[in-house]
């Protein structure tokens, strides 16, 4: 064991003490793993828009001071009572969504929703005992989304963990802790293109160039990218993207666009924005008799569209997905063989790298539009 297990560590984490406001680099206090948790020290962690929208404080219950954070890469610095996959120097990948391996979900080959584990934006405390992790001066910190990676060290659940290839670089591969996967396993585990298909994608962010990418792997011929932003369109070829449309440089709704482009539709399509209109779009574009609908993007609460059903008797399919439908502990070691494997490219997504002491400038790209995912290292 680590000289530090079982003790308080004191270090260095980027803590949101209200919202919008930047975060501020302080000593915090991390207490050790109860039971079932895992202490680690993170050397890599990304920055994605879940973490802003929650740090803007937009549509949700406020919880402040709080460390955000959970896409990175780190080392298993000590583990608590009852852990039975994790020890000490294993190479982890912390997730927002769990796998308590117990579950009717997580018995299911067809679930990755876990009862116990998936994700929870309003809880910032601990499952064990209700209490934080993080405190400093005696005043607990809340965390987000069960990882709070935007610290040196952090207090992890166990089956939020994915045991990794220690291989496998942390500055690449912790990209793979969030918006990657969803979007690649939006395409690879629920669109299923079929080789030389078509495939149209709705929002070119991070999470839509992961879906062309899945797209890309599995052998699409023409890939679509749908986006309102035209400045896309060049990085999104790099990912596979060969066509492109624009909704507002056409009169018509963009299904019939697209359905005119294809010859009655696409065969397949990934909608990764959250806007409803983009939604419908996205399901009416789908070609009738096989063509599936995959959503990807997250609404606002009162959110609802409306679809003729014949859309549906027509032999119109449409599902949705949560983080590409992968198992935190079963399926994200082997997407991080597929990219050992070059199988899977990941650099690309990577477009900026600040160290941790300036992470404020990694809100800022992406407040700015500017990058895909800007990688934060850490400084021990």
């Amino acid at each position: 064991m680590s000289s530090t297990a079982g003790r308080v560590i004191k270090c260095k984490a980027a803590v949101a003490w209200e919202a919008g406001k930047p975060l501020a680099i302080e000593e915090v206090e991390v207490a050790p793993p109860q039971a079932n948790e895992v202490r680690v020290k993170i050397l890599f962690t990304a920055l994605c828009h879940t973490d802003v929208y929650f740090w803007e404080a937009k549509g949700q219950t406020p919880l402040f001071p709080r460390i955000f954070g959970h896409e990175a890469g780190g080392v298993v610095e000590s583990v608590g009572e009852g852990v039975k996959y994790l020890k000490p120097g294993d190479h982890v990948l912390p997730v927002f969504t769990g796998e308590c391996g117990e579950c009717r979900h997580c018995k299911s080959e067809e679930s990755n929703m876990c009862d116990l584990l998936r994700i929870n934006t309003d809880r910032g405390v601990m499952l064990s005992d209700g209490n934080t992790r993080f405190s400093k001066n005696g005043q607990p910190i809340y965390h987000f989304v069960g990882t709070s990676t935007f610290s040196e060290y952090t207090v992890v659940h166990e089956g939020c963990l994915a045991k990794i290839n220690p291989a496998a670089p942390l500055d690449i591969v912790c990209v793979l802790s969030c918006g990657i996967s969803t979007g690649l396993g939006a395409s690879l585990n629920v669109a299923k293109p079929k080789k030389g298909s078509s495939v149209a994608i709705f929002g070119l962010g991070a999470v839509g160039l992961a879906a062309a990418e899945g797209a890309r792997i599995a052998g699409a011929s023409r890939i679509i990218g749908v986006d309102l932003n035209s400045t896309r369109f060049e990085e999104a070829k790099k990912f596979g993207v060969n066509e492109f449309v624009n909704p507002k440089d056409h009169d018509n709704p963009v299904q019939q666009v697209i359905a005119e482009m294809t010859n009655g539709g696409v065969d397949r399509s990934v909608e990764c924005t959250g806007s409803i209109q983009a939604m419908i779009s996205a399901f009416e574009c789908v070609h009738d008799g096989w063509g599936v609908a995959v959503l990807v993007g997250v609404p606002n609460k009162d959110d609802s569209f409306k679809t003729h059903p014949m859309n549906l008797l027509n032999e119109k399919t449409l599902k949705g997905t949560f983080f590409g439908n992968y198992k935190t502990r079963s399926d994200i070691p082997n997407v991080v063989e597929q990219y050992l494997k070059k199988e899977l490219e990941l650099e690309k997504f990577i477009t900026h790298s600040v160290p941790f002491s300036e992470i404020n400038k990694a809100f800022d790209y992406m407040l700015q539009g500017q990058s895909i995912r800007c990688v934060i290292r850490m400084e021990h």
